[in-house]
């Protein structure tokens, strides 16, 4: 994408438009962390088949993101904004049928629908957003629709889980608690896909020049930076994944899960402050470092949640939100930094990092249902993630000598 030539009022609403995906998608994605509690009730199901959930969502990230980028590329920017709400709204109402035939595979369809509609929508804003005003403020701005991403995270589980999860008197009655919620996803969704078609945005014109050949993991940089980001998403998706069900743990918090899932908020809202605090961090120290520091505290965390039982355990886990708040950012820029031609397709690679968020929560429900480790020691996924992390900021960002001069041949 070139920078769009445009009066500042028009750039402020297509702004203003863009952070409504960001806090859209924000909300859908932090509402599954109550549909796992609620299904694994409503179906009677193990960790293992409750976080098929996470599966199908994260999934359609991996097999969609390429196909998504095809189509907006025949369709433009504004078409695929449109096709990518409704795809989002198409999802949300596949609950009403779901909840109607009590059917699981149902759900996880119209998980996967929504999430290929958010795909779409993450394909055109984050580099859309990057480039609505001056070069210099494009992190500016990125930073802060990651804000209101992160302020939907928050508030989200709060509202679905006085919506959707209670006490209830037939199976029937608690599939349809999904309704309400959803209903109301795809009426925005649909209504912001009404103004989008309406409103006129900022041209943007396509990048010239040819097509960049050539595999851009041969860069030591990008095939490690791939790595890390998959398990830092996995991480972060297992975390906020399991909260409900560990702080209902007796021997943690043994609290009901509509309580339990008040507390959520505190998990992603670490994302929303340290987001806000790493931009000021990040003037003053480099990367590598921020992301060294942030790693060890969130081993330090999970080691902590391990070790100990009580509210001391569920604190600490809770706290590795906040740390986990500048991962994506920093290891992205160090993946990508000192490619020249070639950042455009290593960051089309990493974008289908969140893959990370459809393996890793499945793999920890199955250590969760084996015996002989059980919830509480299926945390150690999580914590060799962030020793894999720690590594990268270390060393594994680091390019081999003489591999950038490949860069400009």
């Amino acid at each position: 994408m070139e920078r769009p030539e445009s009066k500042g009022n028009n750039l402020k609403v297509a702004f203003a438009l863009m952070t409504s995906l960001f806090f859209m998608w924000g909300a859908i994605v932090s509402l599954n962390d109550i549909l796992i509690p609620h299904f694994k009730g409503l179906f009677q199901m193990n960790y293992t088949e409750t976080m098929l959930i996470q599966f199908s969502f994260f999934g359609a990230y991996f097999l969609m993101s390429i196909p998504a980028s095809i189509v907006i590329g025949k369709i433009g920017y504004k078409n695929g904004i449109v096709a990518g709400l409704a795809i989002v709204g198409i999802g949300c109402l596949l609950f009403l049928p779901a909840s109607w035939l009590i059917s699981y595979p149902l759900f996880l369809f119209g998980l996967f629908t929504m999430a290929t509609g958010n795909v779409f929508l993450q394909v055109v804003a984050n580099p859309y957003v990057s480039i609505l005003g001056p070069p210099e403020t494009a992190s500016s701005r990125l930073n802060l629709a990651q804000g209101i991403n992160s302020l939907a995270t928050t508030l989200a589980p709060l509202i679905g889980a006085y919506l959707i999860l209670g006490n209830y008197n037939s199976s029937a009655e608690e599939a349809a608690a999904v309704q309400t919620p959803y209903i109301g996803l795809a009426l925005f969704a649909f209504l912001v896909a009404g103004v989008f078609s309406f409103v006129k945005l900022p041209e943007v014109i396509k990048e010239k020049g040819k097509k960049i050949k050539g595999n851009v993991l041969k860069f030591r940089q990008v095939r490690l930076g791939v790595i890390a980001l998959t398990l830092y998403v996995g991480a972060e998706v297992t975390i906020g994944s399991f909260i409900v069900n560990f702080l209902g743990e007796p021997y943690i918090a043994g609290l009901d899960i509509q309580t339990a899932a008040t507390y959520i908020p505190f998990y992603w809202g670490g994302l929303m402050v340290g987001r806000f605090i790493g931009a000021a961090i990040l003037q003053k120290i480099s990367a590598p470092k921020v992301l060294f520091i942030a790693a060890l505290a969130s081993f330090i965390f999970v080691a902590i949640t391990i070790l100990f039982n009580g509210f001391i355990s569920m604190w600490a886990m809770l706290a590795v939100g906040l740390f986990n708040s500048i991962m994506w950012s920093n290891i992205f820029a160090m993946a990508i930094d000192g490619l020249g031609k070639y950042t455009n397709k290593a960051s089309g690679i990493l974008v289908m990092a969140p893959v990370g968020g459809a393996i890793f929560p499945l793999l920890q429900g199955v250590l969760a249902d084996m015996p002989a480790i059980g919830l509480h020691l299926s945390y150690i996924l999580p914590l060799l993630c962030y020793v894999f992390i720690i590594y990268y900021a270390v060393n594994g960002y680091k390019p081999k000598p003489g591999e950038l001069e490949l860069v400009e041949q």
